[in-house]
């Protein structure tokens, strides 16, 4: 199943559906697993998904390894984002801003040329890598978050079934797709799989392109 930009506003919905309801002193916690907060990692998802959508923006998305805006973090081990929520409209604003950033990322998916290819850490990947990489991050950091605030919920087969095929073609789904995608993404260790230490997904297109 090819993913689009249907499947990166499925995993935004999920989103801002599993943390809508948490109560605002508890944004300050760290999240699972993290060094950041979950605050933080929040707008590190935000950030993650606006600066994919940059990617398609330009007329030769090779032209550059990356769009130059400013990173900068607020505390010395906090993430080096672009984008930060502003507190004064608290965590339902900050989910508006990955909302937002989100739908960018949708619509650049949908709207940019098929087959063509945008730089990334891990290799070059097309508007369909792209969007399966929207739907990771958008998922495991949704994760992380809610298990440090004890309000999680697990996201839907179809996402999970669909990144694991499009990004970590070496990983066989073992127990369960969600179970499978926490353990290749280094978040638990399974009875027959050791937690990893380093892990990787593989963004080239499907065609080998």
């Amino acid at each position: 199943m090819p993913l689009s930009g249907l499947h990166v506003r499925q995993a935004v919905a999920y989103c801002v559906d599993v943390l809508g309801g948490v109560p605002d002193a508890q944004w300050d916690e760290r999240a699972s697993g993290l060094e950041w907060t979950c605050w933080e990692t929040l707008e590190h998802l935000a950030d993650d998904l606006l600066t994919y959508a940059l990617r398609f923006g330009l007329a030769q998305p090779f032209a550059v390894p990356r769009v130059p805006l400013r990173i900068s973090s607020e505390r010395p081990d906090g993430p080096g984002n672009v984008i930060f929520g502003d507190r004064e409209a608290g965590p339902g604003g900050l989910l508006t801003v990955v909302e937002a950033c989100g739908g960018l990322l949708a619509s650049v998916v949908d709207t940019s040329e098929a087959t063509s290819l945008a730089p990334h850490v891990f290799g070059a990947s097309d508007p369909e890598g792209f969007a399966a990489m929207g739907v990771v991050e958008t998922l495991v950091h949704t994760h992380d978050i809610a298990q440090g605030l004890g309000h999680f919920r697990e996201p839907p087969r179809d996402l999970t079934e669909g990144v694991l095929a499009r990004l970590f073609p070496d990983v066989s789904v073992v127990d369960s797709p969600w179970s499978t995608l926490l353990w290749a993404t280094g978040r638990i260790e399974t009875p027959d799989r050791p937690r990893r230490t380093s892990w990787r997904w593989y963004g080239a297109p499907r065609d080998g392109g």
